[in-house]
């Protein structure tokens, strides 16, 4: 216990709560049955075959998880007249969207890490909320918090639905909330059952002295604005400006070339730098902006609460605009808002259209995981099959409404395929790849950005147009 915090064999060390530690150490049990070897911490790059088989297997077997919330996931689906058709239904699609999602496909199971298990967590608590077992599901939220910390980007939607919906019983008769109503003992179990876990997790390194430890190592923010492979939000698009602003001003000579800071943003490289021309960020500045990116969906869920669905929407505009605003954002944080997406994306021909949008680009940013040649054909193909399913299907549900997307998206959406071929099979064969290797990820991080930030305006008009949950129902 004491050592596991300390621990400085390898720069990814882990770094997730102490909760995932307990969850390691239980597979370690298992794990020392097929290669002892495999357990040596200084043992790095260890990848023999039965290492291979244990991580895979271990991956498939905590999806049970995620498939047992998948299931009540689709209980949540509103029913209304549902076709007779099997393949037409909705919690169908729904189904099959989420249990058969592209990018974790290739996170857990050729890049390989257990997103399915956390993931599950995360559906399981919010289809809790969907059956009022409100307490079931802020605890599944605590325990998800205390396995991967990254889910703290959706935990404002959580706090704010949960003591407005929850610990307040009672609204005024124009829909405003009804301060005497708030009760004392669902504010205490909730709190209770919150901090437990919290207890259970933290109490013993803050009783060993070690919480500034473990601090440091779930905030690790010496490791730069990016990740090594740009995620696709608004930070992709403010360092390709101040590249083009940099290159622009030594052309121009209005900026000396031995003033540039030395460490370089396209290096590929985890590592703190500077920008050239525009204000570098901080973390404090990336969580202003993050916090001032969601707090309008946070503040419509308080003065206008519109159930576990506007709960839902606001879980996904949460993690969406953390994803945009973010801290050193890993691309694979893109999951944690098309996952829920695909619950609301069933039920609404908007909120389709949106997930084809957002699912799409999203996935796509996650081609740079897959880089061998081998991985090729095999990421073309899973994404193809996806994307295909998802639009057909969806424009199953809704033909009677209209196309899910229009013209201009459509064109975005089809650039997507010259891109990769640039990226992919051209570029390579390029003289520029010996001195600019970073090009292709940068296009495409900064096409993929287009889509996500586009994704991310829809889904804040869709929360500030849409009807209250009660006119939905008088007009039923």
């Amino acid at each position: 216990m004491p050592s596991y915090k300390h621990l400085d064999t390898s720069e990814w060390t882990l770094d997730y709560p102490p909760l995932f530690a307990w969850f390691e150490y239980g597979l370690s049990h298992i794990a020392k049955y097929f290669d002892k070897e495999m357990l040596v911490v200084t043992n790095l790059n260890y990848a023999s075959p039965a290492t291979v088989i244990f991580q895979r297997l271990s991956v498939i077997f905590t999806d049970l998880l995620f498939i047992y919330a998948v299931k009540e996931c689709l209980k949540c689906v509103r029913r209304n007249k549902e076709p007779k058709d099997l393949l037409e239904k909705p919690v169908f699609v729904l189904a099959v969207l989420l249990l058969c999602n592209f990018g974790l496909l290739i996170i857990d199971h050729i890049h390989f890490q257990y997103n399915g298990f956390l993931f599950g967590l995360l559906l399981l608590s919010v289809a809790r909320h969907f059956q009022n077992r409100h307490l079931e599901g802020a605890l599944l939220f605590a325990l998800l918090l205390n396995f991967k910390h990254i889910y703290l980007y959706i935990a404002p939607a959580y706090g704010i639905y949960l003591l407005r919906s929850f610990c307040f019983t009672q609204n005024n008769p124009d829909g405003s909330i009804k301060w005497r109503s708030l009760s004392f003992t669902r504010f205490v179990v909730l709190g209770t059952i919150v901090c437990s876990v919290f207890a259970l997790s933290f109490g013993p390194f803050i009783a060993m002295g070690h919480l500034p430890q473990v601090l440091s190592r779930l905030f690790p923010f010496k490791r730069g604005l990016c990740h090594a492979y740009w995620a696709p939000n608004f930070w992709a698009l403010y360092n390709v400006a101040d590249k083009t602003l940099s290159v622009l001003g030594v052309k121009l000579q209005w900026i000396e070339m031995d003033k540039l800071p030395k460490a370089s943003m396209t290096g590929g490289l985890v590592q703190e730098f500077q920008h050239s021309v525009l204000p570098s960020v901080t973390p404090l500045v990336t969580l202003v902006c993050t916090i001032t990116s969601v707090l309008p969906a946070v503040v419509c869920i308080w003065r206008n609460p519109q159930g576990p669905r506007g709960f839902l929407r606001c879980v996904i505009i949460c993690a969406l605009g953390s994803f945009m605003f973010g801290w050193h954002v890993h691309e694979k944080a893109i999951l944690m808002a098309i996952l829920p997406l695909s619950i609301l994306a069933v039920e609404s021909r908007r909120d389709a259209g949106i997930f084809v949008i957002l699912a799409t680009t999203g996935h796509f940013s996650l081609f740079p995981l897959l880089f061998t040649a081998p991985e090729l054909p095999i990421k073309i193909l899973l994404m193809l099959m996806f994307t295909v399913y998802s639009l057909t299907s969806l424009n199953m549900l809704f033909r009677k409404e209209g196309c899910l997307i229009n013209c201009v998206e459509v064109a975005y959406l089809t650039g997507l395929v010259p891109l990769e071929i640039f990226c992919e099979l051209v570029y390579p064969l390029t003289h520029w790849q010996q001195t600019l290797p970073f090009i292709p990820l940068l296009l495409t991080s900064v096409y993929c950005s287009l889509g996500v930030t586009y994704s991310f305006i829809k889904l804040y008009v869709s929360m500030f147009t849409r009807p209250k949950e009660s006119d939905k129902n008088k007009r039923q």
